[in-house]
């Protein structure tokens, strides 16, 4: 397959153009989203859902996330990540196969539906994780588009998904929220490097390769701004694969968690890595035939009932 968005490969980093869409499907009045939303994730490269949750769904999900949280007993070790020099859980991934709770979540017709809509096909999950960035000790998540590394390193074609943080906890301006440009998504930013074999064993404690360079870096803030949304337990924040987005350590007494999706389009589905020999584990980028997500409705709750 032609690789129309090359990286790693040249000694200055380049600003390509995008040659996807953002938002895939035409409006309609079904859509889950209104008309103005979608013209707002298109040209920003992100969205902001609020109320999506009951206040009894939220406290159910932050009770589910403190045990999943509380120790990796029941869970796969390689899914468990820890914080850079310490043993505080910094993320644990393919949460949703480890959690019927989670599972659900990722399946609700208030996520995946949006998520359809937005990418225009079935869709399934690429990666999804519970992470946790704890008070005083919680570690940054450096600048990078997510779009970059999955293409180079896990094979994903075209940027035909996005990423859904569901907060379980408040997100204020100190507690070190997610960090967005808005527009960014336009360009395909190029980073410079080759990378290490088996780089993910670092990379998800802390990434030094596959991120951007600080004068690309430093022309887009200027270009675009830096917004960093925030909002109380429950809120949705849906950005495009391609974004550039980070965000600070947590020097505050106040812990921050969420449950993270990447959804991509069945049509979307991995090839062989754009830029490394070795695709990462599936635990990180799910492979081989794609399962669909079936959306469904109804109160999280039920899952404990059924």
């Amino acid at each position: 397959m032609t690789d129309i968005y090359p990286s790693r490969i040249t000694a200055e980093a380049q600003m390509l153009p995008r040659l996807d869409p953002v938002v895939h499907s035409e409006w309609t009045e079904n859509a889950p989203l209104t008309p103005q939303q979608a013209e707002q994730f298109d040209r920003n490269g992100f969205l902001v859902l609020e109320n999506v949750f009951s206040p009894e769904e939220v406290a159910y999900l932050q009770k589910q996330s403190k045990e999943l949280l509380s120790g990796p007993k029941g869970l796969d070790p390689e899914t468990v990540i820890t914080e850079p020099g310490g043993d505080e859980i910094r993320s644990i991934f393919e949460i949703h196969t480890q959690s019927k709770v989670i599972e659900r979540l990722a399946a609700d017709t208030r996520l995946a539906g949006v998520a359809q809509f937005l990418l225009g096909d079935k869709v399934y999950i690429h990666q999804s994780r519970l992470n946790y960035k704890p008070g005083f000790e919680g570690k940054e998540f450096y600048w990078h588009s997510d779009f970059e590394t999955w293409h180079v390193e896990d094979g994903m074609p075209r940027m035909q998904a996005l990423s859904m943080s569901v907060l379980l906890a408040d997100n204020t301006p100190d507690n070190g929220p997610l960090m967005l440009m808005p527009g960014s998504h336009r360009v395909f930013l190029t980073c410079i490097g080759a990378t290490p074999e088996d780089h993910y064993r670092t990379s998800l404690k802390k990434q030094e390769f596959g991120v951007p360079d600080r004068q690309s870096l430093t022309e887009l803030a200027h270009r675009h701004g830096i917004v960093a949304p925030t909002g109380k337990a429950g809120t949705v924040v849906v950005f495009d694969c391609n974004t550039m987005h980070g965000s600070n350590g947590n020097i505050t007494p106040y812990p921050r968690a969420n449950a993270f999706f990447v959804y991509n389009a069945v049509s979307n589905r991995l090839q062989e890595p754009f830029g490394v020999k070795k695709p990462r584990p599936s635990f990180i980028a799910a492979r081989g035939e794609p399962k669909p997500l079936m959306p469904r409705s109804g109160p999280l709750m039920e899952e404990a009932l059924a």
